[in-house]
C-alpha cells in the first residue's frame, strides 16, 4: 500500500486511545533464553494436569468428538454451567442457578463485554488504584473512563471510596478484585467487602467481582465472596489459574439480566467460546481432577513464595517495602522516592524482567512501585532475579 494512502487512513478516536499491554510486550522480551522474568501473569507449566488433560481429551473426543468439534451455544456448554453452579455453591456457598453463567475467552472477553454492557463512552467506573492492567485496556478499548481507589493493607479504602463519590456519584460499576489481588497481592478484609456491599447498595451501584485467584490461598482464613454475601454481584471466575490459560476459558456468574446482555454481546465478538475447552473443562471439574489437582499447585506457588520472600530480605535494601500475600501469583515491591520506570531499560541490560506499577493505574502515575511474578521462575532463578534487583536498587539509591 501506498504511503499516500495510509497517510490518509483515519481511525476511530478510541482506538486513537488505545495502548499496548506493557506485560504483553514485555513477554517479547522474556522469550530470550537468558532473561530471567518476573513480569508475565503466567502459571508454572509443572501446575498443568497434562496426564489428566490428555486422558479427558481422549475420553471426551471419543465420546462427544462430533459435538465437541462443533459450534456451541453462546452461553456456554449446559452440563459446564452446571457442573460449575454446583462447585460455586459447595466451596463458595454462591447460590446461583446453570443459567446465571455464561462461558468466555478467558476473563478477558468478560471485562471487555461487561465495560459495553455497562457504560457508555465517555461515562466512568470505580476501581482499585492499583487494579489489573487487562481491566485498564479492556475499559479504555471502550472509551470508559476509570476513578482509582486507594488501597492499604486490608484492601480498597472506604473512605477514600466514599470521597471519590461525593465527586463522581454516578459510577457505572465497581470494580474489585478481592482475593490476593492483581497486582498488589492484598486480600480485602471481610469487614471491607461488608461495607463495600453497604456503600453499593445504598447508591445503586453493581459490583463487579473478579476472582481468578481466590482458589489459590496458601494460608489465613477463607474469607467470603462478595457474590456469597449478596447475589446482585457479578462474579467472574476462570480456570487459567486452575487448569490452564491456554484453554482460553472464563465465566460469569451474574443475575439473568446482566447474562442476557452478555451473551448479545458475545454474539458479537465471537459468537461462543471454544467447544473443545468447555468439554475438556466439564470433566475436569466433575470427575473431580480439579479439586485433586489445587492442592498441589497451592503447594508449588507457597514454596516459590515463601522463597521470594526470603530473597527479598536478604538481598533488597531495607527500605525497599513488599506485600506478603496469603494467595496467588503476585508480589508489589514499593521504594519511596524510586521510580521504577526509569529503572526498568537498566533492567532489562542486567536481564530480569518487572512490570511498572504505573502500568496498573489509569493515568500511570505510580513510578515508586513495581509487581513481581512468583509462580512462573525456576527456584534458581527467583534468587538469581532478586539478587540482580537487590543491585540495581543499590545502584539507583536515593
Amino acid at each position: 500500500m501506498s504511503m499516500n494512502a495510509q497517510a490518509k487512513r483515519q481511525f476511530s478516536a478510541i482506538s486513537n486511545e488505545m495502548k499496548p499491554s506493557a506485560i504483553r510486550m514485555l513477554l517479547k522480551v522474556a522469550n530470550q533464553p537468558d532473561i530471567i522474568s518476573f513480569g508475565g501473569g503466567l502459571p508454572n507449566p509443572e501446575s498443568f494436569p497434562l496426564d489428566e488433560i490428555k486422558r479427558i481429551f481422549d475420553e471426551q473426543l471419543s465420546k462427544n468428538g462430533k459435538k465437541m468439534l462443533q459450534y456451541g451455544a453462546t452461553e456456554g456448554l449446559d452440563s459446564l454451567n452446571v457442573a460449575l453452579s454446583k462447585r460455586l455453591r459447595e466451596k463458595e456457598d454462591i447460590k446461583s442457578e446453570p443459567s446465571n453463567i455464561i462461558q468466555t475467552a478467558g476473563s478477558q472477553e468478560a471485562l471487555y463485554m461487561l465495560g459495553k454492557i455497562f457504560a457508555n463512552p465517555g461515562e466512568y467506573v470505580i476501581t482499585e488504584a492499583p487494579t489489573y492492567v487487562g481491566t485498564i485496556s479492556a475499559l479504555r478499548a471502550s472509551g470508559v473512563r476509570m476513578i482509582g481507589v486507594e488501597m492499604d493493607h486490608y484492601g480498597m479504602k472506604m473512605d477514600a471510596l466514599r470521597d471519590k463519590l461525593k465527586k463522581y456519584p454516578n459510577p457505572k460499576f465497581i470494580y474489585v478484585i478481592p482475593n490476593y489481588q492483581n497486582p498488589s497481592g492484598i486480600t480485602m478484609s471481610l469487614e471491607r467487602r461488608k461495607e463495600l456491599l453497604e456503600i453499593a447498595n445504598e447508591r445503586g451501584i453493581t459490583v463487579l467481582e473478579d476472582d481468578p485467584y481466590g482458589a489459590l490461598r496458601f494460608a489465613g482464613p477463607h474469607i467470603p465472596t462478595l457474590k456469597s454475601m449478596d447475589n446482585d454481584v457479578v462474579y467472574l471466575g476462570t480456570f487459567s489459574k486452575v487448569l490452564s490459560p491456554g484453554i482460553r476459558l472464563g465465566y460469569v456468574v451474574g443475575p439473568h439480566d446482566v447474562i442476557e446482555r452478555l451473551n448479545i454481546a458475545k454474539q458479537a465478538v465471537d459468537l461462543a467460546t471454544s467447544s473443545v475447552s468447555e468439554y475438556i473443562a466439564e470433566a475436569y471439574v466433575s470427575a473431580g481432577f480439579m479439586d485433586k489437582q489445587i492442592p498441589k499447585i497451592i503447594d508449588l506457588y507457597r514454596q516459590k513464595r515463601d522463597l521470594m520472600i526470603e530473597s527479598f530480605e536478604n538481598y533488597f535494601p531495607k527500605d525497599v517495602e513488599f506485600t506478603r500475600p496469603n494467595g496467588g501469583m503476585f508480589l508489589w515491591v514499593t521504594r519511596k522516592g524510586a521510580d521504577t520506570d526509569k529503572m526498568f531499560e537498566e533492567a532489562v541490560k542486567q536481564k530480569v524482567l518487572y512490570v511498572v506499577g504505573s502500568a496498573f493505574y489509569p493515568d500511570g502515575d505510580n513510578h515508586e512501585s513495581m509487581r513481581l511474578n512468583f509462580t512462573f521462575s525456576s527456584n534458581e532463578n527467583i534468587v538469581e532475579g532478586v539478587k540482580r534487583l537487590g543491585r540495581l536498587f543499590e545502584k539507583t539509591a536515593k
